[in-house]
Order: structure tokens, then sequence, then C-alpha cells
């Protein structure tokens, strides 16, 4: 950078709103590049905006800190978002009556698989325990993931990049992973995705329909639950 764009930068960077700012413009453009692809998976916005962001605090040198305090508006939004997903489930919530048992079966399976492969990938690459206990929550959304690192022993930070990374993946290669097992009911791919991939992951889901939606907010909401409950009680054996 030049001087004067590193003094004009240091100057707007000491304003809290700069950080609400560059992320609102991030998303916009990274939305506009997804509608503009047709709404393909590999143009994930989510993905976009968070590269751009990561290259803009590198090339500036400024501190994750500093950014954070003007963009953690955005993050206490997340609370009244993912209440509101409440709403698209309570008109699925006929269907999600009748698929108890499926819904209950698929709960176990994939959380269950999302800790214990987790783990398992680690320790096998050699991952120091710490490490692998940090993956283990990696497919739930991350206030609730970073809580249960914390608990089991493992690294609250580096869960919150896995998480990320897991539901970035999730969204963008989800419907490549459905269509090639010939999955095509709504529910059912919604509720994978959101045992998967948690948030990013619903956000997919919900532009493909609302049921695919609402199926993948429930799923999200149950998994988060369940692996707070389950993984502290069997991290030891993990």
């Amino acid at each position: 950078m030049t001087p004067q764009l590193t003094e004009l930068w240091v100057y707007l960077s000491a304003s809290p709103l700069l950080g609400l700012t560059i992320t609102l413009l991030a998303y916009q453009v990274a939305f506009w590049l997804y509608q503009r692809s047709g709404c393909h998976p590999l143009a994930n916005p989510v993905l976009i905006a968070v590269t751009m962001l990561v290259g803009l605090l590198l090339l500036t040198g400024t501190r994750y800190e500093t950014y954070f305090a003007g963009a953690q508006f955005v993050h206490f939004l997340l609370g009244p978002a993912t209440v509101a997903l409440a709403i698209p489930l309570y008109h699925q919530f006929k269907r999600v009556k009748a698929m108890f048992w499926p819904i209950l079966a698929g709960l176990l399976a994939g959380s269950l698989t999302a800790m214990v492969s987790a783990v398992m990938i680690a320790k096998l690459f050699g991952a120091s325990v710490p490490t692998q206990l940090s993956l283990a929550p990696k497919s739930v959304t991350t206030p609730i993931a970073m809580g249960i690192a914390e608990k089991i022993g493992g690294i609250p930070s580096l869960t919150a990049v896995l998480v990320i990374v897991t539901g970035i993946l999730g969204a963008v290669g989800g419907r490549y992973v459905f269509d090639a097992l010939r999955i095509r009911s709504d529910a059912v791919r919604g509720f994978s995705m959101g045992v998967a991939s948690h948030g990013i992951g619903t956000a997919r889901a919900f532009q493909v329909n609302e049921q695919t939606g609402a199926f993948s907010a429930l799923a999200m909401g149950l998994n988060g639950a369940l692996t707070a409950i389950l993984l502290p009680l069997i991290s030891y054996w993990l």
C-alpha cells in the first residue's frame, strides 16, 4: 500500500463501523457473484466473502480484534437469525411429526459419525489430542462447538475455524454428494445438510427451497443439543 492509502486506512480503522461496513460490502459483492453464476454451489457467497475479508485484513495488517470491534453486530444477529429458523420449521411441523423415528435414527447416526470420524481421521494422521478434540464438534454451530471444545480439552479458536471450513465444504459440495447417491427427497437432503454443515449448510438449504431449509434448521438445532450432551460423555473413549 502507498503511504497515502496506509494513512487513510489507519484513520478509517479507528472507526468501529469499519468492520461492519466491509463485512456487509464483502457479502454483497459475494452474493452478486453468486447470482451471476446462476447460484452455482461453488460460488458460495460465504466462502467468497470470507476469502475477501481475510485477504483485506492480511493486506492491511489489521488485527482480528480491531476488525471484530465493528463486525460484532453481525455476530450478535446470529442469535435472532437462529431463532427465526423456527418459523419455516413450524410450517413443516406435520411432516416432521410424521417422520419422527427416521429423524431420530438419522440424527443419532449423523451426529455420532461426525464426531467419531473426525477424531479417528485426525488420530490416523498423527494429530495431537487437543487437535483431535477440537475437531470432534466440527459439525455443530460455532458458539456451541466452541463451548464443547473448551469443556472437553480442545482449542476453541481452532474449533471455530474448523466449524466454518466444515460448513463451507458442506454447502459447496453437498449437492454433488446427494446427486451421486441419488438422494432426491428435499427433507432428507435438508436434514443431512443440517447435521453435517450446521448454519452455513442451512443457509444454502434455504436457497434450494423452504422445505429443505426447514429440515436443515431442525437438524442443526437437534445436532447441537445432542453433541453437547454426548461428546463430553464419550470424549474419554475417543
